[in-house]
């Protein structure tokens, strides 16, 4: 039994330091994202053009899919946290980072698509024209 012992309190070590480096990682995720989307602001801004709209869109897709991925990592991370000691709180707020993980993947999924379909329309709509020139 003492093995069991000597396992148990390793798995307890283990365990907190692979939850450090998923948190560890969730904020690398969100720098990442802070910085990738600036990058991308600042790509945007230069090629703008004065009569279309800024594509703001564009932004909020580029930081919310590493947010989303941030959310992921996060949520491993407190899935390890409530498997060593479970308390209430920490099994509500796990309950909460799933659901607001779920929320803003299947509203970003959303957002994504119709995105998507509004670029695919614009490359068809300028490959027609480019034929008629």
């Amino acid at each position: 039994m003492e093995w069991f012992k000597l396992l148990e309190s390793n798995l307890d070590k283990v365990a907190t330091l692979v939850q450090f480096c998923l948190e560890t990682i969730s904020v690398v995720c969100v720098v990442v994202g802070l910085l990738k989307t600036i990058q991308l602001a600042i790509a945007l801004s230069r090629s703008h053009q004065r009569n279309h709209p800024f594509p703001f869109n564009l932004l909020r897709l580029r930081f919310g899919v590493w947010l989303a991925l941030a959310l992921e990592f996060q949520l491993g991370a407190d899935i390890l946290a409530t498997t060593i000691a479970p308390t209430l709180e920490e099994l509500v707020k796990l309950a909460l980072i799933a659901v607001i993980r779920t929320f803003l993947n299947y509203f970003l999924g959303k957002e994504l698509e119709v995105e998507y379909k509004q670029q695919k329309q614009r490359a068809e709509l300028a490959a027609e024209q480019f034929v008629k020139e």
